[in-house]
């Protein structure tokens, strides 16, 4: 697993896509922060990680894209099944380094707020909430994107199909939103909504409930990752 987490994290920087991924993520969560707190002359730092939830619903996709299509294409899938690491130790390997990127770029752009400190009060708990709950739910976008990635050697349509997945799972709160609070199948729509489960978090609240199910959600994308390499493996 290691040895795999290594490797993908100089792949990242040795080509482009590591560099892309960085200056696009700084970039857009500067526009961000200042669209949603300089210029509004807001402490309110909800506002700016909702937004960076939505940003990320692209911009991860694109991160995970090749990590198992460019494999196919490069024709290096076979050197990876034959190679002593587990296909479980290969998967969370690419999770992990894509993983790091991410955790990086947030917590290093969650430094802005300190620019804030001198104009006005901070709510530290509410903020470190939206920092969690941001990481949560970037390790199951993540999640998804391996999972897509491993289906195919095009990575446009990896990038493109792990959106398609991840636009669902915000999408469900959209449409939970339009039904009435009577209706049983809104509460079901608001449980599976990834974008649901944020809420509480950007309230300051944690909730073990919406922990289990992003935990819950990556386990099982990479789970099915580990699946479908087990049996390319033994056919």
């Amino acid at each position: 697993m290691l040895a795999i987490f290594k490797r993908e994290m100089r792949a990242y920087f040795t080509g482009v896509i590591g560099y892309v991924f960085l200056v696009i993520f700084l970039a857009v969560a500067g526009v961000i922060f200042a669209y949603t707190t300089l210029f509004s002359m807001s402490a309110n730092v909800t506002s700016y990680y909702t937004m960076m939830l939505l940003f990320s619903a692209i911009i991860l996709p694109i991160l995970t894209m090749k990590s198992f299509s460019e494999e196919k294409k490069m024709k290096t899938e076979q050197l990876l099944l034959t190679s002593p690491v587990s296909i479980t130790g290969m998967v969370i390997g690419k999770f992990l380094a894509a993983y790091v990127m991410f955790c990086a770029a947030v917590l290093f752009t969650s430094l802005y707020f300190l620019m804030l400190l001198p104009y006005a009060p901070l709510k530290f708990a509410v903020l470190v909430g939206n920092i969690i709950a941001l990481l949560f739910v970037g390790a199951v976008f993540i999640s998804i994107g391996l999972f897509v990635s491993s289906l195919t050697e095009n990575q446009l349509s990896a990038a493109i199909g792990s959106i398609a997945i991840i636009a669902a799972f915000l999408g469900v709160a959209l449409l939970a939103a339009l039904l009435p609070e009577t209706y049983a199948i809104r509460f079901v729509l608001e449980g599976i909504s990834v974008f649901s489960r944020f809420q509480g978090f950007v309230n300051g609240y944690f909730e073990i409930s919406s922990i289990v199910y992003y935990l819950s959600i990556m386990g099982i994308f990479l789970y099915f990752t580990v699946r479908i390499y087990d049996r390319r493996r033994y056919n």
